[in-house]
């Protein structure tokens, strides 16, 4: 019997989508995403961006400009296959790492150079805009998804929340009992794995018996599905399943994508040399996520050398001008920061704020 349990959690039981190949042709026809040629052109669009971004956010930080900031490069396809397949009422909640996703979503990117310099503005999001900061405890973003999907069932409305986490989260204790609060409830909730095969220096075999992260879903009583994370037609196509599944009643899916992230863990300090092959490094480059979604729109006469070129010195003026935003907000003070944490400030605070006013004028 022990023998028959293991063999039903194994990783036979989740066959990975995928809908292009490495080389930008089309391995599934029935799994291709109905989208038309706008809406192919913004996904690499948006991938440029990102990839650009990225780029200069890594020398932004080595100039201490910007505070945190964790590399991208990689998990582009991830980032924006999944939020265009959600719609603007549902809400994201993403790590450290998911800032393109909240951007994308509606967050002026200024306040996303904020955030990461560490001003309260940069967590002010605006009324019409879906989604909570960056989370820097790892897997507390499952448990509030759980919580914000539950409010939209007992709301009644047709939305989503989507949590995203990478695999050495899943470890997390937050993790399971998220995935599993929301299974009890049947809530519309997407769990978002990208799996980029490292928590920091830790292999994903170091951190789990699993022969995957999403056979974790059949723990939870929940849908699971795995997808090649470097295909970006593969992730919308999960994702809009996945909400769709939701929307209608189905309950939670958990995603586990397959990617890799090029760059540091974090730009504090990780040297990813330590722990991984350069060999390793250009067999997962080889399989880049802009690389084979231009191929594919290259070969439909769809994209270009000169559109990327073009996009590539957008997103360069659009970066400088957001970190000009950024540089000409005003400083945060102390005062201002207590008052945002109350609608009416509590006495004491009010005379620390006082002692603090005293204290800069001598």
């Amino acid at each position: 019997m022990v023998s028959q349990i293991i063999e039903r959690t194994t990783s036979d039981q989740f066959n990975m989508l995928s809908v292009l190949n490495q080389e930008g042709k089309i391995v599934n026809s029935d799994l291709m995403p109905k989208l038309d040629r706008e809406q192919l052109r913004d996904l690499m669009k948006k991938m440029v961006f990102t990839r650009i971004w990225d780029q200069r956010a890594i020398s932004l930080n080595r100039q201490g400009r910007l505070g945190l900031w964790a590399p991208v490069s990689g998990q582009e396809a991830c980032m924006i296959g999944s939020e265009a397949a959600l719609l603007k009422e549902d809400f994201i909640l993403g790590s450290y790492r998911d800032i393109p996703q909240i951007v994308w979503h509606g967050l002026p990117l200024y306040q996303s150079f904020l955030y990461s310099r560490g001003h309260q503005h940069g967590g002010q999001i605006p009324e019409d805009v879906h989604v909570l900061m960056p989370q820097i405890i790892i897997g507390a973003q499952i448990i509030q998804a759980a919580g914000i999907a539950l409010g939209f069932k007992l709301r009644k409305k047709r939305n989503v929340a989507i949590a995203y986490i990478g695999d050495g989260g899943t470890s997390q204790g937050d993790f399971y009992e998220g995935i599993n609060f929301a299974g009890a409830y049947h809530a519309p909730a997407i769990f978002f794995v990208q799996n980029n095969q490292y928590a920091i220096s830790v292999p994903i075999k170091k951190q789990t018996a699993a022969e995957t992260l999403v056979q974790k879903a059949s723990a939870a009583g929940i849908r699971g599905v795995q997808v090649d994370g470097m295909d970006v037609l593969a992730v919308f196509k999960a994702v809009s399943d996945a909400a769709e599944h939701a929307r209608n009643g189905g309950g939670p899916t958990l995603i586990e994508a397959i990617t890799y992230r090029y760059g540091p863990h974090t730009m504090a300090g990780d040297d990813p040399s330590r722990y991984r092959s350069s060999k390793e490094e250009e067999e997962w480059k080889a399989k880049d996520p802009l690389i084979r979604f231009r191929k594919f729109l290259t070969e439909k006469g769809l994209w270009s050398e000169a559109e990327e070129y073009q996009v590539a010195e957008e997103a360069k003026l659009a970066i400088a001008e957001g970190i000009k935003q950024a540089d000409e907000t005003a400083q945060m003070t102390i005062p201002d920061l207590i008052d945002s944490m109350f609608e009416t400030t509590p006495e004491h605070l009010e005379e620390q704020k006082r002692e603090f006013l005293i204290s800069e004028d001598q």
